[in-house]
């Protein structure tokens, strides 16, 4: 029997990222190929230059398909940007009277009536997601299928974006000669990943701080309760790095990476850092307990605007398994202690959870939305049958898909 392969595409602002993802004869999932590449052509996850961003797409694509050995087809694909907008709404059908049974056309139906909201021209939908079912007034069932009632009544979240953005990215995924299997919101894909059994049940909200944008997703009694993306990231504290201390972006994001601390009390006030190692005709020494305090401020705001979400969302209080932060900034040390001040919250960084294979290379806050979008894929989607990997250059019979927007609904039960 072939093995059976997926594969996720995280077109991030800081950098793109493919995993491949094969299912062994024993149902489990494990890691067989990665690719990484700096992003290029894209600002706050959004495509601003659609050749640079597909000639990421493309390198990122081929060092996977290079250590995987597999020729990659088709991918589920991550999608942010502050574009995004939610809403929760609600829709009812009668169910039939000949049997008096639910079934999987009355939850269809229910579904339908419950995303025929009103959106302007320029936005899409992006997810139609169920939060759960009434019958006959009886709340909090997860799966109605089957249950005897006259009326059926789903609650959904509504994720939608920029028709632009959408098909901008679609697009530069096309030209890489990939077909889309799923646009899948990133917050979304990393809760996928990093989210432990039962934390959504109790309430919880992940925090996805990436390169150009903050992903915020808030759920409550088991279900998707609210998406936010928010406008700021990683790369709003490197430029805060680079004005602060007058150098260069390059040389900010490397402090930042090598010497950063959200705490400048951890840090010893005669700790410097030589300047010399990243600018050779520069002897300068910058106190690490500056950059800390630089971090700091910024790191704090960020968490700020995550309490305002919280707070517009109604549950600010109501989390008990509080925050799960993910994202590139998440490696960042000390950034637990300021999300515990700032939200008054418990806080814990998230890591890809059950992974098999390639594990130990891509096991950071950092691969979460990568790793996310195989778990979706695999819970929500089909596998495909593997392919055998054609060198570049050798003939390949590629596909393009743009009916995406037409499989909306995603009735899967929380």
């Amino acid at each position: 029997m072939q093995e059976r392969v997926i594969v996720g595409i995280d077109v991030g602002t800081t950098k793109v990222c493919v995993l491949v993802g094969e299912l062994d004869s024993d149902g489990k999932l494990s890691i067989v190929g990665v690719g990484t590449c700096p992003s290029q052509g894209l600002r706050r996850g959004v495509v601003v230059n659609i050749d640079e961003t597909v000639s990421s797409i493309t390198a990122a694509l081929d060092r996977a398909e290079r250590l995987s050995g597999k020729k990659i087809a088709s991918a589920y694909v991550g999608i942010a940007g502050s574009h995004i907008e939610s809403e929760n709404s609600k829709g009812f059908v009668a169910i039939s009277p000949k049997h008096r049974e639910i079934v999987p056309n009355d939850i269809n139906r229910a579904i339908e009536i419950a995303q025929a909201i009103s959106l302007p021209a320029n936005r899409e939908v992006i997810h139609v997601i169920p939060r759960g079912y009434v019958v006959d007034g009886q709340e909090g069932i997860k799966n109605p299928i089957g249950m005897s009632g006259f009326r059926l009544e789903v609650e959904t979240h509504i994720i939608t974006g920029a028709s632009s953005s959408i098909h901008n990215l679609m697009k530069c995924v096309d030209r890489a000669h990939v077909e889309i299997e799923d646009l899948v919101l990133e917050p979304l894909a990393s809760s996928e990943a990093v989210l432990a059994e039962g934390e959504t049940d109790l309430g919880v909200a992940l925090v996805d701080v990436g390169g150009g944008t903050t992903d915020i997703a808030i759920f409550a009694d088991g279900a998707i309760w609210q998406t936010v993306v928010l406008g700021i990231g990683g790369n709003h504290i490197t430029n805060d790095i680079a004005i602060g201390l007058r150098l260069p972006p390059a040389v900010a994001e490397e402090l930042k990476v090598t010497y950063g601390h959200c705490d400048p009390e951890a840090i010893k006030p005669d700790d410097m850092i030589d300047l010399s190692q990243f600018m050779p005709d520069c002897n300068d020494l910058v106190p690490r307990r500056l950059l800390a305090e630089i971090i700091q401020a910024r790191v704090e705001e960020m968490f700020s605007m995550v309490h305002e979400e919280i707070k517009k969302s109604g549950y600010d209080g109501l989390l008990p398994a509080g925050i799960v932060i993910t994202g590139g900034c998440a490696e960042l040390p000390g950034i637990v202690e300021v999300a515990n001040r700032t939200l008054d919250l418990p806080a814990r960084i998230g890591m890809p959870l059950g992974l098999h294979g390639l594990a130990d290379s891509i096991n950071r806050p950092a691969y979460a939305t990568a790793v996310g979008l195989l778990m979706w894929g695999l819970r929500n989607g089909s596998l495909v049958e593997e392919e055998e990997y054609d060198p570049p250059g050798a003939p390949g019979d590629f596909k393009s898909r743009f009916g995406l927007l037409g499989r909306l609904v995603r009735a899967f039960f929380p």
